[in-house]
């Protein structure tokens, strides 16, 4: 069956020539014939695999997970991994009284002493030869997530945009003379539109492109202000599934995700389900509700994303895994199909995190046997997996 379009994604795919006379959108022969497409085209980006090390996610750095310990970037060096992301929440690095709510101005507040914590990490990770990604998970005016009242919208308010360019500027400016090869800006995670930027659970939409282009567009140039080769990274829209055909011309790569489907990667997530109890088992693959869960599925999924490499546009994997609820045995089999399909196309990829519930250490699975790893618990398992690609 047919797929109708919206106008943008249709003109986008009529630009990268993938909508042509007998050329469906979805079908296995429409994919093996984009496959064989792919295996001419080269990722404008590295292949770059490795971890988000969530250091600096919380908005108060009191309340925050234990320093990433250099040994880390040594075992993630020595498996292979050369890449890892820093989502930072903007307030963990203000000066600021966080017993009540952030005004607009103290947006502005930087906190020398916290920004030097970030750049220590990024400095630790360039010693061991890893590419470091820089990402926004909390600006001013968004997060996909609620726990800080945000003083206004990102998408909306002249202000929030001018303090998020604010804050690109800053990071821009510190590694000026970084090259491209070791650090990269990745502007926002997961981007929607939110009815109450402040209630996790209010009504979520796409982003319109016009508005997502206006925001990456200025940040970019901010960023770009400081070194016009800096690499900019945009996570893909409607909380990074899907790709961002209005800013294909703005030198920008992509980034996309690797949690489809949610029933897979986030079964009885609290955060992620209303009734996260009452779900039906995740198989892979294998009927699931009312749906019947494969590769097939995924191919279509990460179709758009082919896409984009071949059309030209970088392309990376900025999150991906399993919550550790999820059976261990149809992790593992849903997670190599996606690893497949991400490495096939020149796609790299970052796991949630590289020691917690996401992790290859220390995830606190029910059903794994864990190898001892100096005082760790190391899923072997899934180490072979992500080694595999």
């Amino acid at each position: 069956m047919q797929h109708e379009l919206p106008n943008g994604r249709r003109d986008f795919i009529k630009k990268t020539g993938l909508l042509t006379a007998g050329l469906g959108l979805v079908g296995s022969s429409a994919f093996a014939g984009l496959e064989e497409k792919t295996k001419k085209n080269k990722n404008k980006l590295p292949k770059w695999k490795g971890f988000n090390l969530l250091d600096f996610f919380s908005p108060d750095p009191t309340r925050t997970r234990q320093a990433t310990p250099e040994e880390y970037f040594k075992w993630m060096s020595d498996w292979g991994f050369d890449f890892v992301r820093l989502p930072m929440a903007y307030p963990y690095y203000l000066d600021i009284d966080r017993s009540r709510t952030i005004t607009p101005d103290e947006v502005y507040k930087i906190d020398e002493r916290q920004v030097d914590k970030i750049d220590n990490l990024v400095q630790m990770a360039h010693k061991y030869k890893m590419h470091v990604s820089l990402n926004l998970h909390r600006a001013p005016g968004y997060c996909v997530n609620a726990g800080f009242n945000e003083p206004y919208n990102l998408w909306t308010d002249q202000a929030a945009l001018d303090a998020f360019c604010f804050h690109w500027k800053m990071w821009a400016k510190r590694y000026k003379n970084v090259s491209d090869k070791k650090i990269s800006f990745d502007l926002l995670n997961e981007p929607s539109m939110r009815e109450d930027m402040n209630d996790q659970h209010s009504k979520r939409s796409t982003v319109p492109g016009e508005v997502y282009r206006k925001v990456a567009k200025a940040a970019s140039e901010a960023i770009r202000e400081e070194n016009k080769k800096h690499l900019v990274i945009a996570d893909g829209n409607n909380t990074g599934t899907t790709v961002i055909p209005e800013i294909t011309d703005l030198n920008i790569a992509q980034s996309c995700r690797g949690y489809n489907p949610g029933i897979i990667s986030h079964y009885k997530a609290p955060w992620a389900n209303k009734d996260p109890e009452n779900l039906p088992e995740p198989k892979w693959p294998g009927q699931v509700g009312d749906k019947y869960l494969s590769r097939a599925l995924l191919e279509e999924f990460y179709r758009p994303w082919i896409e984009l490499v071949n059309s030209g546009v970088g392309v990376h994997c900025g999150e991906c895994g399993s919550w550790n609820k999820t059976p261990h045995d149809v992790f593992l089999a849903w997670f190599g199909d996606v690893l497949s399909i991400l490495s096939e196309n020149g796609i790299g990829f970052a796991v949630w995190e590289f020691s917690g519930d996401f992790g290859v250490l220390n995830s606190g699975r029910a059903d794994v046997a864990y190898e001892d790893w100096h005082g760790q618990k190391l899923d072997r398992k899934m180490l072979n997996l992500l080694s595999k690609v």
